[in-house]
């Protein structure tokens, strides 16, 4: 997928170009700063050295060094003063920035970590905000992959009443989908092994009760094998609309151009260029619903769309009652709801 929430060390990362959340002097500090100018040993220092320094809100790129990948963006963040000192626009100046100079160095795949979230103060959640908003915005118009890299759990945040707002959902969904009135809550495996043997009983109770078998009696259907075949053959002729059908036809209805749906939905141009071309594609769910969420589809449209990839919705699932939050709530920022999945540890939308 073009925006990657992931967890890992940015100095290990893989990529053509990783960002570095430097000062202004560009020659080392503490923090994501040090670990790269550790990993990178003294050639990336000597080059810093020669570039001057950078303005807050800006970023200049060197060599990598030692590190596995191509380049480094020095981008100098904002540090967090109450808000009051633009701290909020000097911090999209430093992805915008960076996501040029990638792009002027031909880079296909960049890593970021969180700017200014650090000893620089920046609100953690308000830094993702700002992160997945400017790199959402720069992938709708660009091919690039770029992968925002999270150290560890306390790195990130998002917004307290999105995530109390989500819980309780998920809490109020969850729970009524797995509870037993008569003896408390049941989940998992214990609530489907007592609802099987309740309605078994039940069966036979009624089957003893009217002295019927419980199983109707066989019926030889050899002379029939001919016409149900013809059946299925009728059948298999005349399939339902597949998923690559109605993707296609609800683009087309929504005015949308294929490139404009695809990178809404976080999904990259070859995968999408699969789906066009085979009728019968599979996609996975994250992936279906991706395009449901681009399309902006309500919550029976998304059933429909899933249902015909072969998923559904389940309140047994967690993902699956997030998902359903957002769209009952009208959100259908792809990049925002894989925010909430990664904060509550679920697969993320795209491909």
């Amino acid at each position: 997928m073009p925006l990657q929430i992931v967890r890992n060390d940015i100095t290990k990362m893989n990529v053509d170009a990783i960002v570095n959340a430097a000062n202004q002097s560009l020659l080392g500090g503490g923090g994501v700063d040090g670990c790269i100018h550790q990993a990178a040993g003294p050639k990336l220092l000597a080059e810093c050295r020669t570039l001057g320094g950078c303005e807050t809100g800006s970023a200049k790129v060197t060599g990598a060094g030692n590190l596995p990948c191509r380049y480094v963006i020095h981008a100098v963040g904002p540090r967090w003063r109450g808000g009051r000192c633009k701290e909020r626009e000097l911090l999209i100046s430093c992805y915008r920035t960076s996501l040029a100079l990638a792009k002027e160095k031909n880079c296909e795949t960049v890593a970021f970590p969180l700017i200014s979230s650090g000893i620089y103060g920046y609100p953690k959640d308000q830094a993702l905000r700002v992160a997945v908003d400017t790199i959402g915005a720069f992938l709708l118009e660009n091919d690039m992959t770029v992968y925002l890299v999270i150290f560890d759990r306390k790195a990130y945040q998002i917004g307290g009443k999105l995530f109390d707002d989500i819980a309780e959902y998920i809490d109020d969904n969850y729970v009524d989908e797995h509870a037993d009135s008569s003896s408390g809550r049941l989940r998992g495996p214990a609530m489907f092994k007592a609802q099987r043997c309740l309605s078994e009983e039940a069966v036979h109770e009624k089957a003893l009760k009217a002295s019927e078998p419980v199983c109707a009696p066989f019926t030889p259907m050899a002379a029939k094998a001919p016409a149900t075949l013809s059946g299925l053959d009728h059948a298999l002729k005349h399939l339902d609309e597949s998923f690559s059908e109605m993707l296609l036809r609800k683009i087309d209805e929504s005015g949308m151009t294929d490139a404009q749906c695809y990178k809404k939905a976080n999904v990259d141009r070859k995968l999408f260029s699969k789906i066009r071309g085979n009728k019968l594609y599979k996609p996975s769910k994250p992936t279906a619903i991706a395009f449901a969420i681009a399309l902006e589809l309500s919550l029976e449209e998304t059933k429909d769309m899933l249902m015909k990839a072969g998923f559904a919705l389940s309140h047994s699932n967690k993902f699956d009652i997030i998902i359903e939050y957002f769209i009952e709530n009208g959100i259908y920022n792809v990049f925002e709801i894989n925010e909430a999945l990664f904060a509550f540890d679920q697969s993320l939308l795209g491909a």
